[in-house]
């Protein structure tokens, strides 16, 4: 079940002041964006003693073809926990919010097992991702190990959330501008705030508009925050096509610019 409150509106919620069907990326591919940019979280294991208790780890994680891997010591617990139990879980969060459940975080369940032969993929992900580890990743001591994810849940903050079934969690691919949309929207803030102004009035309900900027922005389109009479509303407009560096982010916008202004006139 997918629940995206701030999109669709209930009850006593104003209506949307643009196109709710607009493409917009899955909660898997805003899943799988979010734990690309991730490395490290918390391993939650059975405990080994007789309790059983839920055992939180905190531990550096890579990620190969969506499943956590990890490098761990025979003497870490948990560790000890999953040669018992393989059942675990993987908490990773975003910071940055001054409102921590603003953030956006991602729970990843399955059977976390120990990685067999000195050739794999998960090796070959987990150090591509963490290059120190190569200095004891061959220690007698140090072995890597897999969670294969069974059951994801996913948070984008308030509003945002479900789980997502593990047949999307793998089809879906991670952002393409997940590296480069900081920089995106830092630059369209203060350099062309006016035409976001434009976008809203040209492509959107948003009219009435005092001001507009950019808070998102993804292969499919992207996100801002305007200034009604009322308040603060979002708005979310979609790119002709798929987008996949910034230089084809810039061409699109600059091609909705033009468009934009020949409807104002």
């Amino acid at each position: 079940m997918t629940n995206d409150a701030h999109a669709r509106p209930s009850g006593d919620a104003p209506e949307p002041l643009y196109d709710v069907n607009v493409p917009t990326p899955t909660h898997a591919e805003r899943a799988r964006t979010l734990v690309s940019r991730l490395t490290t979280g918390t391993l939650c294991t059975l405990a080994a003693d007789p309790t059983g208790y839920p055992y939180g780890s905190f531990v550096t994680v890579a990620f190969d073809n969506g499943n956590p891997v990890f490098l761990v010591s025979t003497m870490a617990e948990h560790t000890r926990n999953l040669q018992q139990d393989p059942r675990a879980s993987l908490l990773v969060a975003e910071g940055g919010s001054d409102d921590p459940l603003a953030n956006g975080r991602v729970t990843l369940l399955g059977l976390c097992r120990k990685v067999e032969g000195d050739s794999s993929s998960a090796r070959a992900s987990f150090l591509a991702t963490h290059q120190n580890a190569r200095y004891y990743a061959d220690f007698r001591d140090f072995a890597f190990w897999q969670l294969q994810v069974e059951s994801i849940r996913y948070i984008g903050g308030y509003g945002r959330m479900s789980w997502v079934e593990a047949t999307d969690w793998y089809a879906a691919e991670p952002d393409p501008l997940a590296s480069s949309a900081t920089g995106v929207i830092e630059h369209m803030n203060q350099d062309h705030p006016e035409a976001l102004l434009l976008y809203c009035k040209a492509f959107s309900k948003a009219t009435n508009i005092t001001a507009a900027s950019m808070t998102g922005v993804d292969r499919y389109g992207f996100e801002m925050s305007v200034v009604i009479p009322e308040g603060r509303r979002p708005v979310r407009l979609a790119f002709d096509q798929t987008v996949a560096t910034p230089e084809e982010v810039r061409t699109t916008l600059i091609s909705m610019l033009q468009e934009a202004r020949a409807r104002l006139a």
